[in-house]
């Protein structure tokens, strides 16, 4: 098994954006894993814990004005915004959701090449939407759209207590000091660009294509996102604000790529969860749904579709805010959540994860990207483009010194 990433330091320099090309581990039948994976066989359940089920999905699934079936079989739930799950969390209970941040990040003037070169770039892509679009029912104003969960949802979940979560990190005694937080003992893999811990980050961004990797486990994920990242990588105080798009059968029961969200103050261990599956991230957009398919997707020597993702710190009020696309607004995560995410972040990581479960001894044969190596080149293996960070002056501009990680040891750089 192998895994690519492919950094260009040069166009970083010349063209002021990074193409990170991020392909994955040994190439499978794009298919044939996929169809095969059972998302609903379930140990025998006791009464007991269905009713905690029941009790639980009562209290994230709030009362829709209006309820959209989507092609894909999902359902989207229009909640009034001031019903939303975010306002449950005990810190947030006399906030006032704030409807636009009180500044967008500015952007660099561009040198006339530079900026020549990145227009040429972006000219060979398209923006992926969202598959529930397709039949043209959107969500009334004053609402936000929540991706319903269902008990076989919580039922592919490890349990109650997990469902919606990350694991906990597992940090290994030979970690070096000056790398990020991805080594890990409980089969988490990564392939990742990171910056520095020495400077102030308020914000970063990218562009990444959407692929639908084949997924071997069905408690086994694929990928691609943003961390913004500060706090103690190796303690229990780790802050954590993460977005880009996934493949999980496990948590969504299909093998469709989704725009994700995902956040922590402990280092993952009891505060945050996937989307709005808790309390803490505030909706504002009534046309975007937190965990819902992206479409289209990219193909393999054809088109590329790709979302932008931006997140920044509000300079006023402290809230990060969540941009989808050409800066539409999605929501934001509330200061409140966060120790040292209150101030700024430390270190951000673009880029790939998977987990490895070893289901059969094996490493698993889950993909991450494209499931093509990054020699294969534009088209074929997957990118991140654009890299931005936000600096304190609330000014985004494209990133020069960032360093690069592959984690298993069959990983290797370009």
């Amino acid at each position: 098994m192998a895994c690519n990433v492919a950094v260009n330091k040069r166009r970083v320099l010349s063209h002021l954006h990074l193409l990170l090309l991020l392909s994955s581990f040994l190439l499978v039948a794009k298919f044939g894993v996929v169809s095969g994976l059972n998302y609903t066989k379930h140990k025998q359940v006791s009464s007991l814990r269905l009713e905690r089920i029941q009790k639980h999905l009562q209290k994230i699934n709030k009362p829709a004005v209006i309820t959209i079936e989507t092609p894909d079989g999902d359902i989207i739930d229009c909640v009034h915004k001031r019903k939303q799950p975010a306002l449950d969390h005990p810190l947030l209970k006399n906030h006032k959701i704030q409807r636009v941040p009180s500044e967008m990040p500015k952007v660099k003037r561009l040198k006339q090449d530079e900026a020549r070169a990145s227009r040429s770039n972006e000219a060979v892509v398209e923006g992926a939407w969202q598959m529930w679009h397709r039949n043209g029912t959107l969500c009334p104003k004053g609402t936000v759209p929540i991706r319903r969960s269902s008990m076989n949802d919580v039922l592919r979940a490890k349990s109650l207590f997990h469902f919606g979560k990350k694991q906990r990190r597992i940090i290994g005694p030979d970690r070096r000091a000056d790398v990020p937080d991805v080594v890990s003992g409980n089969g988490h893999e990564h392939a990742i660009a990171y910056t520095g811990t020495s400077q102030e980050v308020y914000g970063a961004k990218a562009t990444i294509n959407v692929w639908d990797p084949s997924i071997q486990e069905v408690n086994e994920f694929s990928l691609s996102q943003i961390w913004i990242l500060s706090g103690s990588f190796d303690g229990p105080d780790l802050n954590s604000i993460e977005t880009g798009w996934q493949v999980s059968p496990e948590l969504y029961g299909d093998s469709r790529p989704r725009l994700f969200t995902y956040w922590t103050a402990d280092s993952y261990q009891a505060t945050g969860c996937y989307n709005l599956l808790c309390a803490g991230f505030v909706q504002t957009n009534s046309r975007i749904a937190i965990g819902a398919a992206i479409s289209p997707i990219s193909q393999y020597a054809g088109n590329q579709f790709d979302i932008t993702i931006l997140i920044w710190k509000d300079p006023k009020l402290g809230n990060w805010w969540m941009g989808f696309g050409d800066n539409t607004l999605v929501g934001y995560w509330p200061a409140e959540l966060f120790t040292h995410l209150a101030d700024h972040a430390t270190m951000v990581e673009w880029g790939g994860e998977v987990v490895n479960s070893r289901a059969n001894g094996h490493h698993t044969s889950t993909q991450m990207g494209s499931g093509h190596f990054a020699e294969d080149g534009f088209g074929k293996s997957s990118y991140f483009r654009n890299l931005e960070l936000v600096d304190a002056d609330n000014t985004l501009s494209s990133v020069h010194d960032i360093s690069t990680l592959a984690e298993n040891t069959n990983f290797s750089l370009l």
